[in-house]
This record gives C-alpha cells, sequence and structure tokens, in this order.
C-alpha cells in the first residue's frame, strides 16, 4: 500500500478533522466493500470469472436469482470464484484504516459481497476484526446491512464508508459518513442527509469513462480489419463503388465486433492481467472501469456488429458468427492451450480474409488462402515469441494463463520462422502460374514483392527477438517508422504489378 493518506475533510477544518480521527476508538467502524474498499464489485467478479470456468452453467445460475440476490452470489462464487488477492484497492483509503486500527479502532468490513470472498479479502487486507456479509439466505444491502450493523453495534453510535445510493440510508443513521468513490450526487445526498467527516478518491467523470471505455475497445486493433480489403484488391475491384461500399462496411462490422472481443477477452482475463506488469493498467483489471460495464458495451458492440453484418449480406453475417464464435472459444479456454492459441490466432486473421470475399461475392483462390494460413499462423507465433522474450526478461519461468514456458522459446522461433518461408515459397509458386502473367500488368515485379515481403518478416522476427514487438504483430508493423514504410513499399510493388506495364516486363 502506498505510503500516503490522501482523504480530504469536507464538514470540519483539517485539523479539527484530524482531532476527531484520533479521538474515535469507541466508536466502531463499518467499511463497505464493493467500490469502497476494493474498486471492483465482486459479484460481476464472481460472474465474469464463472463465465470463463464453466460457461455452461450460468444460466441455471441465474435463474436461481428466483430465491434472491444472495443465493445468486453464493452460487457464482462457488462456479468460480475470483482471486481476491488481486482485487484492486484503494490504497490511501486503506491506509486511513491501518491508521484507524492502529489508533485502537475497531473496525468491521460489512458487505453484500458473498461470505468467504468478503472474508478473503478480510484475511488479505488484515485490518478488520469482524465479517458482516451475505450468507446465501440473506442479502446484506440497504436495509439488511443497516440492520445488521445495528446488531452489531449494539446500539453505539458507528461510522460507516461507503460510495453508493443503497449506502445513503446507512450514512444517515451513522454517527459521521466516510465517502469513498462515490459519484457527485450520492456524495451530495451524503452531505445533506449525514455528518460527512471525509471524501476518498472522487469518481471519474462521465468524459472520463467514455476515453477510458474508448481506450479499452482497442480502436487501433482495428487495422488488423484491413485484411477485409485484400479480396477486392487481388479481384481488381477498387473502381467498383458498390463493392467498395460492401467492403467498408464490412471493416466497420469487423471492427465493432473485434472490440466486443477485446473486452469480453479482458473481463474474462482480469486475474492473469492484475499480475502481469503491463497489463494490469488496463482500465477493468485495474478497477478504473466496472466489470458492470465492460459486459454491457461488448454487448451492445456486438448487436451493432450484427447489424451491420446483416446489412452487407447473409454470407458475411455468417463469417461474422464464425469469427465471434471462435473470439468466445479463443477467451474461453483455447488461449491456455500451447499451440492451438496460435492456430486460433491464425484462423481469427483468415476469416477476416474469407469474411471480406464473401462481402463483395468474391471466391478466395487456393494460393491466396494457403499463403493467408502459412503468413498469419507465423504471425501469431511472433505475437507469442514477443511475450515470452518479456518473460525471459523478467525472469519469469512461465506465464499465468498460458500454456508456454520460456524454454518453449526456440522451438516456437524455429516453427514461426519456418512457416514465414513457406508463405513466401507459396508466393513464389503464384507468380509461377500462367493466370498471373494474364491478370497482371507487369507480373515480374511481383518478384520484387516477395523480396520485400522476405525483408519485412525477416524485420519483424529480429525485433521480437531483440524484444521490441511488445502489440499485435500486424498493428506494430504499421506504428513501427521501419516497418510501415516496409509495408507501404509493399502496397505501391503490388499497385505497379498489378496497374504498370513496365518496358520489357509487361
Amino acid at each position: 500500500m502506498s505510503s500516503f493518506a490522501a482523504g480530504l475533510p469536507v464538514s470540519h477544518s483539517h485539523s479539527s478533522a484530524r482531532a476527531g480521527d484520533t479521538a474515535d476508538a469507541d466508536v466502531p467502524l463499518y467499511v463497505d466493500l464493493d467500490g469502497t474498499l476494493s474498486k471492483t464489485d465482486a459479484l460481476w467478479e464472481s460472474f465474469a470469472s464463472a463465465l470463463r470456468r464453466r460457461p455452461w452453467a450460468l444460466p441455471g445460475a441465474i435463474a436461481g436469482l428466483t430465491r434472491g440476490r444472495a443465493a445468486l452470489k453464493r452460487r457464482l462464487a462457488e462456479l468460480g470464484r475470483p482471486d481476491a488477492a488481486v482485487f484492486p484497492l484503494r490504497e490511501a483509503f486503506a491506509d486511513w484504516l491501518a491508521e484507524q486500527r492502529a489508533a485502537g479502532r475497531r473496525i468491521v468490513l460489512a458487505t453484500a459481497a458473498e461470505r468467504e470472498l468478503a472474508e478473503a479479502v478480510a484475511a488479505r487486507v488484515g485490518l478488520f476484526d469482524a465479517v458482516l456479509a451475505s450468507d446465501g439466505q440473506h442479502n446484506l444491502k440497504g436495509p439488511g446491512k443497516l440492520e445488521a450493523i445495528r446488531r452489531d453495534a449494539a446500539g453505539r453510535a458507528f461510522d460507516y464508508c461507503g460510495n453508493g445510493p443503497e449506502d445513503v440510508p446507512i450514512f444517515a443513521a451513522a454517527r459521521r459518513a466516510i465517502v469513498v468513490g462515490a459519484p457527485p450526487g450520492v456524495l451530495r445526498r451524503a452531505r445533506q442527509r449525514a455528518e460527512v467527516g471525509r471524501v476518498f478518491d472522487a469518481a471519474p467523470s462521465p468524459l472520463a469513462k467514455l476515453l477510458l471505455g474508448l481506450r479499452a475497445a482497442r480502436p487501433h486493433q482495428w487495422l488488423k480489419n484491413l485484411l477485409v480489403l485484400v479480396p477486392m484488391l487481388t479481384a481488381f475491384k477498387l473502381d467498383e463503388g458498390l463493392a467498395l461500399s460492401q467492403v467498408l462496411l464490412a471493416f466497420l462490422s469487423f471492427s465493432l465486433a473485434a472490440s466486443s472481443g477485446y473486452l469480453l477477452n479482458d473481463l474474462l482475463d482480469l486475474a492473469a492481467d492484475r499480475r502481469h506488469p503491463r497489463k494490469r493498467e488496463r482500465a477493468f483489471a485495474a478497477g478504473l472501469l466496472s466489470v458492470r460495464s465492460g459486459f454491457a458495451g461488448a454487448a451492445l458492440l456486438l448487436i451493432a456488429s450484427l447489424a451491420i453484418a446483416i446489412a452487407v449480406g447473409r454470407a458475411f453475417t455468417g463469417w461474422v458468427v464464425i469469427y465471434l464464435l471462435m473470439t468466445g472459444a479463443y477467451s474461453g479456454f483455447a488461449k491456455r492451450i500451447a499451440l492451438l492459441d496460435v492456430a486460433m490466432l491464425a484462423g481469427l486473421y483468415t476469416v477476416r480474409v474469407l469474411a471480406g470475399g464473401a462481402a463483395i461475392g468474391v471466391a478466395l483462390s487456393f494460393w491466396l488462402l494457403a499463403f493467408s494460413v502459412f503468413l498469419f499462423f507465423s504471425l501469431a507465433l511472433v505475437k507469442r515469441c514477443g511475450e515470452l522474450v518479456a518473460q525471459l526478461a523478467r525472469a519469469e519461468e512461465t506465464g499465468r494463463g498460458r500454456g508456454y514456458e520460456v524454454s518453449d522459446l526456440s522451438v516456437l522461433q524455429m516453427l514461426g520462422i519456418a512457416t514465414s518461408c513457406a508463405a513466401l515459397l507459396v508466393l513464389a509458386l503464384y507468380v509461377q502460374e500462367p493466370e498471373v502473367t494474364q491478370r497482371y500488368a507487369s507480373p515480374q515485379i511481383l518478384w520484387v514483392m516477395l523480396f520485400g515481403l522476405l525483408v519485412w518478416l525477416g524485420r519483424l522476427w529480429l525485433d521480437t527477438a531483440r524484444g521490441l514487438m511488445h502489440d499485435d504483430p500486424l498493428v506494430y508493423a504499421l506504428q513501427n517508422p521501419a516497418s510501415r514504410w516496409l509495408v507501404v513499399l509493399l502496397l505501391a510493388l503490388y499497385a505497379v504489378a498489378a496497374l504498370v506495364s513496365l518496358p520489357g516486363l509487361g
């Protein structure tokens, strides 16, 4: 925890609030968990964990809501108890609680979260004398929590720390309210109905949450969806307005579907991300956005993606559905199985190309499909090797949530380079086909393009070995200056081969 306590007194001067803090040893302090001590919500954390571990059992668990929210919380915790050891805590507030405990104050965790999960958080923090929590039959939220607090306090005055609208009546019943991470409306109501002693961590503004949500959707990853343009390029349909509009809609549909998948992936990977030195800063892992808002955002993006896909056509919609199913399978279990994860990533790339063909009614050639499979398998291995190189630099033997060890790095590098060479071989054989000579204005330029592709793939593998591959390889290829210029050169060479008849080469 941090060494500073950033609470700010509201109803009193700084000196009087400090004096009150040190004179309250006889007044018990009750602390909410969800959104107060922890930045996240235990119920939605349990839902995400259950979805990742036993998705087939979720409908039955949700149907159990007829027995009450307490029963639902217990069932979700049984299906997939989240790792409370990595819940994001409000460190300044926890430091203040430590000061209260050091002053001899009795502190009780009073939460609507499921009991065993609440006890796990209490054991981790080590500041609580008791835990009041939901037990499978009684849901300790709102009036139920206030009743439990009054019984525990045995008629004595108490202070309460909370953050939500359901906490306002408890603030009103308490001697003093400590408001933590609350929206402006809750803070305003707390001031109207209670004496507010301290305020910690004001809630982010709606604009800040929107920007965090956009970042979590990873719009920079939409660059990969430009693959839907490949069939239109290879079929020489750039001058057809209808084909261009269909492909642009296909790009938008896949981009929204991809963002939905990224949100879902982050929600299913919360525990692993919180242990990762870089991924723990992601909005959901860090508790900057609620898990509930993540599921809502993923659902809205999914609906919008399918609506656009239906407008493009039935065949294209089928490929979008296949992509979504593959994304769900990858996030749910495939990403933790060695090489199956790579095959799934390569498949997700290839599906984009297939969907682009379906959007404009063009059948893909054997050569394009074979080239795509080998190339994207190699790029997926670039991604995995980049992660293993980073783990090796951190002296980690295995990656949490993955099926690889750092000792696998050399094997994966050899396999990746071999599949890169296979992709180049397929392209070389394609250039020799008679139909190429007939379709391209200067087909010999494709040999120069093949050489440029060899340099580009070699550069990707070199940067990976040097530990510079920190992102998806296609995104890295367009963001890294040297790689970006190589991609531009390759596209220019393809345009020349397709459109320009050079003397002596046509």
